[in-house]
């Protein structure tokens, strides 16, 4: 009994000192690996940024396609409107000359 009780401690220590090595270990790479993660990171939001003409003439292009087929869609349909309301006023006032 006296032999475990020297000798657990030991082994014990020996496991911690085992464990606290591979963390310092671990730690070091996981901080290597963000450094790299970090670089790759920087390198694209470059390039994103160097592509922010790119997008602001797209985005300048739709929105001028969207304003044009605006006002062709409120043309067509102001049109369809008078087109049809001059029939209704025509038989309107066709039915008011009947009467």
């Amino acid at each position: 009994m006296g032999f475990w009780l020297s000798f657990l401690p030991i082994i014990i220590y020996i496991l911690l000192i085992i464990l606290l090595v591979v963390g310092i270990i671990l730690g070091i790479k996981s901080i290597i690996t963000i450094k790299k993660v970090e670089k790759v990171v920087d390198d694209v939001n470059s390039k994103v940024e160097s592509l922010n003409g790119l997008f602001h003439i797209v985005d300048f292009t739709t929105d001028k396609l969207v304003m044009m087929t605006d006002r062709i869609v409120d043309g067509v349909s102001t049109l369809v409107s008078k087109i049809f309301s001059r029939n209704k006023h025509k038989n309107i006032e066709e039915e008011n000359k009947d009467e």
